[in-house]
């Protein structure tokens, strides 16, 4: 948003300008709303009854999926409930009163839990190494644990579009495993069923409508001072391939809905030692080329025109 040429740093916006910022906000809430209300009836992740636990950390992802359910759970056609939890890890500094008084402002039923898993994190991990997966450990245990105290029937995470596609890349550079976040899952105790409704969010319009709703943001500083965290080596690749191939990220993201076993080598998957020919046309078979992507993605001679029939 331009500001006029003869304006200030101190000068209001115009009326033009404050009429364009709503317009814009307007437009990115439904297609915010539009994509975790698809998301939540694609993977059936809310049902009539649930009570669900949004865990927020007090990041822009997890204050975007309160704010968000919260519009959802006012014009859904099913009835469900809402609890926002947050643990307070007791790291140095935390302001714990934000969540709180934020929460009890918007008129939120919320549940915080104190539990010191900041000085185990700082006891057990060596200095310079990365503190992310025993954190999360810790976090999901204690998350798992209040659920079950509080009658949640359903454990809502922030994790986003950008976040699932970044998992998938960490799994195959580093894991050796084609892996990333499930939209929906039975937590590792068996006890629980884990959603993300901001799957099919991208992490810029995350930023965007954080920015637009002046949500308190409360910074990880326990992790978040780690720069060189794979997953901000990650990050970033991802973030240089969709400056210099626009679209490239939606594709690979598509991609995790439209998976063909019979073309990967997982045996687990695909029954490649019993395969025999049937003399049946197999869609799924294996072919030289796909012709109709062939014919668009190949440069053309010059002069080049197709024949029409």
């Amino acid at each position: 948003m331009n500001a006029p040429l003869n304006a200030t740093p101190s000068s209001p916006p115009t009326a033009r300008q404050v009429q364009k910022a709503a317009f814009e906000a307007n437009k990115l809430a439904k297609r915010l709303r539009r994509e975790v209300g698809k998301a939540i009836a694609d993977f059936n992740m809310i049902e009539a009854g649930d009570k669900v636990m949004v865990c927020l950390s007090g990041g822009k992802d997890s204050f975007a999926l309160l704010d968000i359910l919260l519009f959802l759970r006012e014009h859904a056609p099913i009835d469900f409930d809402i609890v926002a939890v947050n643990l307070d890890q007791k790291q140095p500094g935390f302001p714990a009163e934000v969540l709180p008084n934020y929460l009890r402002e918007i008129g939120v039923s919320f549940h915080i839990e104190d539990e010191d898993t900041y000085s185990i994190v700082k006891r057990v991990v060596p200095e310079g190494k990365t503190t992310c997966s025993l954190c999360s450990r810790l976090r999901r245990g204690v998350l798992y644990r209040v659920a079950g105290e509080l009658g949640a029937t359903k454990i809502a995470l922030g994790h986003h579009r950008d976040d699932i596609l970044q998992t998938l890349f960490l799994n195959m550079f580093f894991g050796g495993k084609m892996k990333s976040m499930a939209p929906k899952l039975v937590s590792d105790d068996g006890r629980n069923i884990v959603i993300r409704p901001l799957a099919y969010c991208r992490e810029s319009d995350l930023e965007a409508w954080a920015a637009a709703r002046a949500f308190p943001i409360i910074p990880c500083n326990l992790c978040g001072s780690q720069p060189k965290l794979q997953r901000q080596q990650v990050k970033q690749m991802l973030q240089d391939w969709d400056k210099r191939f626009p679209g490239r990220i939606e594709s690979m993201f598509r991609s995790l809905g439209d998976v063909v076993p019979s073309h990967l080598l997982d045996a687990g998957l695909f029954d490649f030692a019993g395969l025999k020919a049937t003399g049946i046309p197999d869609p799924e078979g294996d072919t030289a080329f796909d012709a109709p992507v062939l014919a668009t993605a190949l440069p053309q001679p010059i002069g080049f025109q197709a024949k029409e029939d």
